[in-house]
């Protein structure tokens, strides 16, 4: 007898992690039809369509759209078309994801190459813990360490966003004209285009990782 019980009515749906957690991988075996199932049920809900409406649009039957959309079926690439035309998106969008290898980079402790940096010889002390590149650059990550006081601190301008996150210590971080007082547990999102860097040291040592995303345009 299975421990897992259904929901109750009115149970709210996961949030946060939990709302991004997935079945393990199915076999590779029906990949294709899931890669478009997944495709044309993300761009219908976008469209802001039902199942019987995209089906009407498409002019293929609701049961068939249903089955599609369950990966139950291998449609015809005439019926693909449909489907494209009635999202208004190219039938290339349907096949998303297909045959491209998922990035993943592990860096061991201590073993992330050292990023030099004005202050590094002072006890500024930068690691690349990892980036994702693919066609672009997307997010790399740094775990800093300050160890000494300095009058010299570097400072950042780039393009995307940035994730800081202390672990360690406490300082004053600035971004354009604001500072904010960080401490263990405490995060700082920014814009990469203001100017940014530490400001004043206030508990040595200090530890805090630095995770940038950029967008599609940063090569």
């Amino acid at each position: 007898m299975s421990d897992v019980q259904d929901p109750m009515p009115g149970d709210q749906a996961p949030d946060g992690p939990a709302a991004r957690e997935v079945d393990q991988p199915a076999p590779l075996e029906g990949e294709l039809e899931r890669l478009i199932a997944v495709q044309v049920r993300e761009y219908r809900t976008v469209a802001g369509l039902t199942v019987g409406e995209l089906a009407v649009r498409a002019g293929i039957s609701k049961a068939m759209l249903s089955k599609i959309e369950n990966a139950r079926i291998s449609c015809s690439l005439t019926t693909l078309a449909r489907l494209a035309a009635a999202l208004d998106v190219p039938v290339t969008a349907l096949f998303r994801g297909a045959d491209t290898g998922r990035e993943a980079v592990f860096t061991p402790d201590g073993e992330g190459p050292r990023i030099v940096q004005r202050g590094s010889r002072v006890g500024h002390d930068y690691r690349l813990l990892g980036a994702l590149r693919g066609p672009h650059k997307r997010m790399e990550a740094h775990l800093v360490t300050l160890t000494e006081q300095s009058e010299v601190f570097p400072l950042f301008q780039h393009p995307g966003t940035e994730l800081l996150y202390m672990l360690e210590g406490a300082m004053v971080y600035g971004h354009g004209d604001a500072e904010y007082r960080m401490r263990p547990g405490d995060a700082l999102q920014l814009d990469g285009e203001g100017v940014h860097g530490p400001k004043e040291l206030l508990k040595l040592p200090i530890r805090f990782l630095s995770v940038v995303a950029y967008g599609d345009a940063v090569g």
